[in-house]
């Protein structure tokens, strides 16, 4: 990554980290920017450019009541027809992704033919694990709440025959279009054929909007199998790019997230300010 770039990634990083643990004391645009040691001005700019609001409107999309106005306002009912089945295609926030599934005979060798590529990456989301094939990603972790060595074991482990080789390198284009939001980038998906129908409903639901368990085993056609699907939404791979974060109880409460709460409510806050900025400005 360019050091320009890298050091954006930094910024909003700390920036979103700050806003989230300061819960429902609003920081100050001033107190914001003398944290990232840059003038009022120049961090509003910036912030503004990646995220689509301001620092204080951003906050507002950090509340806990969030996700239950989401649910309420941007509830999106998937489209069984074209939710089933293991190919296509998605578009998610302004990025073109293409992705083919593995078959389930490689998938029950445990990758033990694969060579899987891995790197780390920065992002606005914390340290991001970026893991791939030749034919794209098949993994993208977060290890802001876990840490990078419990990040990296828990990727591992999914596939434990495969081999893996350190090579940030080759990955470099399909991390930056992921973790960039720009350009086009291809998925490699490595699970059980019930992951894949699940994982590719979740490509469905549009940025900045939301759905519930419930409704996604609607789509698979598999209504009363909502406990199976959590657990499916919470073993995939390829976070943020397949968007498991969209996914929410019919309560309206956040539910589970593999690579913590905090991470979900800073996603769905960045989506949710993108989609919001992009109406105004239409």
């Amino acid at each position: 990554m360019e050091q320009t770039e890298t050091y954006h990634y930094q910024i909003m990083r700390r920036a979103i980290a700050a806003i989230d643990a300061a819960g429902d004391q609003p920081l100050s645009l001033a107190d914001l920017a003398a944290d990232m040691k840059m003038s009022p001005a120049h961090f509003q700019r910036l912030f503004s450019s990646w995220v689509g609001v301001s620092p204080k409107r951003y906050q507002q999309y950090l509340t806990l009541g969030h996700a239950k106005a989401l649910l309420r306002d941007r509830f999106t009912t998937l489209d069984t027809a074209h939710a089933v089945g293991l190919s296509g295609s998605g578009r998610l926030h302004d990025l073109f992704v293409r992705w083919e599934a593995m078959s389930p005979g490689d998938y029950a060798r445990d990758g033990s033919d694969l060579r899987i590529y891995w790197g780390w990456f920065e992002s606005p989301f914390g340290p991001a694990l970026v893991m791939g094939t030749d034919r794209g990603i098949c993994g993208l972790a977060f290890a802001a709440e876990a840490g990078p060595e419990p990040t990296m074991a828990d990727m591992t482990s999914r596939w434990p025959q495969a081999t893996y080789i350190e090579d940030p390198a080759s990955l470099r284009p399909w991390a930056m279009a992921a973790l960039g939001m720009t350009g086009e980038t291809q998925l490699h998906m490595l699970g059980a054929p019930f992951q894949l129908k699940v994982w590719e409903a979740l490509l469905s639901i549009p940025s900045g909007h939301v759905t519930t368990y419930s409704e996604i085993a609607q789509a698979v056609g598999n209504p009363r199998a909502v406990r199976a699907v959590g657990t499916a939404v919470g073993r995939n791979p390829v976070s943020w790019l397949i968007p498991c974060h969209r996914a929410l109880r019919k309560s309206g409460a956040l539910g589970g997230y593999h690579w913590g709460l905090p991470v979900k409510r800073a996603m769905l806050a960045w989506e949710a300010a993108r989609v919001d900025a992009t109406a105004t400005i239409g």
